[in-house]
């Protein structure tokens, strides 16, 4: 049985169904020995809104292990960041990656 919102239209849907929450995937900086620290640092200010103190945190768990998990998101959106990493990288010549993984 379809719903009727308050207007008076109906919705499409049953009623009470729930809706699923989207599968989380998570955004992953991989290290190479080209890209400058500071430009990883700008990445994750200017792409994924991080402050300064995280924007370091991250960039030293991706200098030090190898990778840092930048966050979690929608796949869509983790890709779509992942690409804008890899075109700013490519811009400023620098080899850094970054990968989508599920989580």
């Amino acid at each position: 049985m379809a719903a009727i919102s308050r207007n008076g239209t109906k919705l499409a849907g049953k009623s009470g169904e729930k809706l699923k929450e989207p599968e989380q995937f998570r955004v992953v900086l991989l290290n190479d020995h080209y890209t400058t620290m500071e430009f990883v640092i700008d990445v994750l200010i200017s792409i994924f809104h991080k402050n300064e103190e995280d924007a370091g945190r991250i960039m030293l768990d991706v200098h030090r292990k190898g990778r840092g998990t930048v966050g979690m998101y929608p796949f869509d959106i983790a890709q779509t960041k992942a690409n804008q990493v890899h075109s700013a990288a490519r811009r400023q010549e620098f080899p850094l990656r970054c990968i989508v993984e599920q989580a």
